[in-house]
């Protein structure tokens, strides 16, 4: 199993929309996509403006032919151009990529 954990750094005053756009899009099309999200957080110093989550990918292969399927769905492109009218909602996207180890069962 791959873990990816995603950090995104949310424009001023966009973190609600962003939020929202999660809650009632997204991650339904990431399941539809075969993508499993984990876990969300908000970053505990509010000033941060970060959000981040954990999606379950099989391995990278799989991963990126589900990121390239999810980000050429019409659905999503919709959803995006709407949720953005008022400018983007990320400025900076990171990725760190994990995989379990042989020492600690993972829960």
């Amino acid at each position: 199993m791959l873990y990816e954990l995603r950090i995104y750094d949310v424009n001023p005053g966009k973190m609600k929309v962003i939020q929202d756009r999660f809650k009632d899009h997204v991650i339904q099309l990431f399941m539809n996509h075969g993508m499993k999200i984990t876990h969300f957080w908000e970053d505990a110093d509010d000033a941060n403006n970060r959000l981040y989550y954990v999606v379950e990918h099989a391995n990278m292969e799989t991963r990126n032919l589900n990121y390239n399927r999810f980000r050429n769905d019409p659905e999503w492109m919709e959803v995006k151009r709407i949720s953005e009218l008022d400018g983007p909602l990320v400025n900076k996207q990171e990725s760190i990529f994990m995989k379990n180890t042989a020492f600690f069962e993972n829960k």
